[in-house]
């Protein structure tokens, strides 16, 4: 089974598509048939990890093409997204007299895809990429909307830009090799999608619970077209975050300073899902969710194994607030948070005061 999704229809520069698939084998038909541009030359960016696994596969079925074939390989992991990474790639670019006429495949997971993105948003003014996820996190999240950024210190994702994909090609079946906490984290955030924009989505994650955690294809292949579906719709209304695509940060202030405390050794939707419980107290002590609804969101993140408390010897309420002020979200010196005002609707509140936050944060420490 597979399945399409395009965004930005009708728009000339910025229409890409999504396309779910059980293997890669479409994805030579795409390039040379439906993107518009024959490439001279291609370069697939993956990291460490990746390239063992599907590097030789991906080449082999690219060299059907009549183009020439690069890869470039980066050490897998958060710590690789950064300038000196992005450095490297530059210079492999040139070595390889890349120009416009050209491709990048970011063929990997989260840190793949944002640092080729960045990096195809400021080669040569831009050049062409397309995204090929593989994790879930990734097949849901960050390969959708065109963001794309490299960390800077210990900063994460401050420094990027908005440059869309010409495709991206989804084989679901990459989830088959995806360890066990790397499937949970891609939960953490296709959870959130329901939260914060429909309520019948997140009731089809609890009724599929079982399916969707076995990796049943079909359920998978549901499952990540309906959390494309979500961020595809938030992203098209606002492609450059000014309104609602704000939503899309449920969870993310508090957890994007949970991330930033570990130095990154927590997975990003383990984080998202701690700061998902932190918004939902917040969003229950305002009155717009029930504790009894905060229980439930509770009981599905552990259903998947994402963590919903953190040990207080190993984190600091103050030092997660002091974090939270950092976070790039921030609007004139002002938290920009993320609340449900029911399950399946989310709004911004701009007045938490820091004694709130604390109280949410303290919530979520054992």
């Amino acid at each position: 089974m597979n399945k399409l999704l395009v965004v930005n229809k009708g728009n000339i520069e910025t229409e890409y598509d999504i396309s779910l698939n059980e293997d890669f084998s479409g994805l030579t038909d795409y390039i040379s048939n439906k993107l518009g541009k024959k490439y001279a030359k291609i370069c697939i960016v993956t990291d460490s990890e990746v390239a063992n696994i599907y590097l030789d596969e991906v080449k082999t079925l690219l060299n059907n093409l009549d183009s020439t074939i690069f890869s470039h390989v980066f050490e897998a992991g958060e710590a690789s997204k950064n300038w000196d990474t992005l450095n490297k790639l530059y210079e492999d670019l040139i070595k390889f007299k890349m120009d416009r006429n050209d491709l990048l495949v970011a063929l990997g997971g989260g840190v793949v895809g944002d640092l080729t993105g960045f990096c195809a948003a400021t080669y040569l003014r831009g050049i062409d990429y397309i995204q090929v996820p593989t994790t879930l996190l990734s097949q849901v999240d960050s390969s959708i909307g065109g963001k794309t950024a490299i960390d800077f210190m210990k900063y994460k994702n401050m420094v990027g830009a908005f440059y869309m994909p010409r495709l991206v090609y989804i084989n679901v079946n990459t989830l088959k090799t995806l360890d066990s906490k790397q499937f949970s984290s891609g939960m953490g955030e296709v959870i959130k999608h329901g939260l914060i924009q429909d309520n019948h989505y997140y009731e089809y994650i609890w009724s599929n619970k079982d399916k969707i955690k076995n990796k049943a294809v079909n359920s998978l292949i549901e499952l990540i077209y309906g959390s494309c579906l979500i961020k595809a719709r938030v992203v098209e209304e606002d492609p450059k975050e000014k309104g609602i695509r704000a939503y899309l940060n449920f969870g993310h202030t508090v957890g994007h300073a949970i991330e930033k405390l570990s130095d990154y050794k927590l997975f990003h939707g383990e984080c998202v899902a701690l700061g998902m419980m932190s918004s939902l107290y917040i969003s229950n002590k305002l009155g717009f969710v029930s504790k009894e609804e905060v229980d439930n969101v509770r009981k599905l993140l552990d259903f998947f194994d994402l963590r919903t408390r953190l040990d207080t010897s190993d984190f600091d309420k103050k030092a997660v607030l002091e974090a939270t002020k950092s976070d790039k979200k921030m609007d004139n010196n002002r938290i920009k948070f993320v609340v449900l005002k029911e399950i399946g609707r989310a709004e911004i509140n701009r007045d938490l005061s820091d004694e709130m936050l604390l109280k949410s944060i303290s919530y979520i420490l054992e």
